[in-house]
């Protein structure tokens, strides 16, 4: 079930963000602090790109197709997740929103998850104050958190909770090890053995990094990813069945049915006209289940409407 479908121009999109997205989540191996006249300059200026490319690759999304079914579902989840967010972040690394952008990008798909990691976090940054020169790469992190939650392959019911509790545990690492990044020239000491330092060789650059979140982020991104992990394990199965019934009686992706020819009875007996079931007007109506029944065409009314009547 696909909420938010991607058409294949969106896909080239999507993909080019990633490198963009990529790029700037690792400018301090690219670009040296004062490159630009400022030493926070580079930073600000890979986030004020990162909204712009974020808004591109929502704006073709939404091309797909987005109906006012998956805009109320996208409203409600991103109120959930910025109500969830004030409860654990904080505190030791407890992180709160990645479960359910992992379980809603599971159940409506990867176009969904990318724009609910968008809105919920901005929805977030707005409650609780939390709007700064990070919020891009806050948003862009767990944006493409909700999109390969919606790629993962296909799994039996008995094996797909814990394939996703072990995805959202490395989304949790993962998304603390870039986010470090994106301000790590400028959060140690300049004399420190774990500092950034312009104009080091890649590889020793690249190890002062891994000894920077090993030191000063490990621990943090453990919590989020024990979090995430517990959370999909507890309350997964419940909430993908929940989601799931939702889905179905919104029913994003109708069924198309084909009905045989009706053939219709003049009152002259001139002779029995077929009308095939491409040329017939079917439309469909929600039943009280939720599920979209096909509402059959009226004879008399088709029979005054037929040619030469």
């Amino acid at each position: 079930m696909t909420a938010l479908r991607i058409p294949g121009r969106a896909r080239i999109v999507v993909a080019l963000a990633a490198f963009i997205g990529l790029v700037a989540f690792t400018w301090p191996f690219l670009v040296a602090p004062g490159k630009f006249g400022s030493d926070y300059a580079p930073p600000l200026i890979f986030g004020a790109l990162l909204l712009l490319v974020l808004a591109v690759v929502i704006a073709e999304i939404s091309v797909g197709g987005i109906d006012a079914k998956a805009l109320a579902m996208l409203g409600v989840l991103s109120a959930v997740n910025a109500g969830l967010r004030p409860l654990g972040a904080g505190t030791a690394g407890v992180e709160t929103v990645f479960f359910v952008l992992v379980l809603a990008g599971r159940v409506f798909g990867p176009g969904f998850g990318f724009t609910l990691g968008c809105t919920s976090l901005f929805a977030s940054a707005l409650l609780t104050g939390g709007v700064g020169p990070w919020m891009p790469y806050q948003m862009f992190g767990c944006a493409f958190v909700g999109l390969l939650a919606g790629l993962l392959p296909p799994a039996r019911r008995r094996w797909e909770v814990p394939m996703l509790a072990a995805y959202g545990a490395f989304s949790g690492y993962l998304f603390g090890f870039l986010l470090n990044l994106s301000f790590w020239p400028f959060s140690t000491d300049p004399n420190s053995s774990i500092a950034y330092l312009p104009g080091l060789p890649f590889t020793e650059q690249w190890h002062r990094y891994l000894l920077f979140d090993l030191a000063t982020s490990l621990g943090w991104d453990t919590g989020r990813a024990v979090t995430t992990f517990t959370a999909v394990l507890v309350v997964g199965p419940a909430v993908l069945t929940v989601l799931r019934r939702a889905a179905r009686r919104a029913n994003f992706e109708p069924t198309v049915r084909f009905e045989p020819a009706v053939r219709i009875e003049p009152p002259d007996g001139a002779g029995t006209t077929a009308v095939p079931a491409a040329a017939r007007p079917v439309e469909t109506a929600p039943s009280c289940t939720g599920q979209v029944l096909p509402r059959r065409a009226d004879p008399a009314r088709m029979r005054r409407s037929a040619p030469g009547r």
